[in-house]
């Protein structure tokens, strides 16, 4: 599984799991947090290897769709991004760095 792909699914899974039926967080997180394999998830849940592949596929779609229609993944990038480069950039300035914290907190960045 290249490392990219799981990198954002799970990065997805956190913006949208709420979004997710019960199975479907289950599946993604055994399969992407927890490296789990196909084999393993379908006999955890008495299901067959195609039957756990075919939810972690429609799954991987929705959250793809979540994120096309929401955009709260790259927005938190963007905004990461910009409060970095105030933090690099105007290090002395008390108000932009007090602004950045709240900014931050409200992220959960910190």
């Amino acid at each position: 599984m290249e490392i990219e792909k799981t990198n954002r699914m799970n990065a997805l899974f956190e913006f949208y799991a709420a979004l997710l039926t019960g199975k479907q967080m289950n599946y993604i997180e055994l399969y992407y947090a927890d490296d789990y394999s196909l084999a393993e998830i379908a006999e955890e849940f008495g299901v067959s290897r195609q039957a756990v592949y075919d939810n972690i596929k429609r799954t991987e779609k929705i959250l793809e769709d979540y994120e096309m229609k929401l955009h709260m993944y790259s927005d938190y990038i963007v905004r990461s991004q910009i409060f970095d480069e105030i933090t690099a950039n105007y290090p002395e300035d008390t108000f932009l760095q007090d602004k950045i914290t709240v900014l931050s907190s409200i992220d959960n960045r910190d």
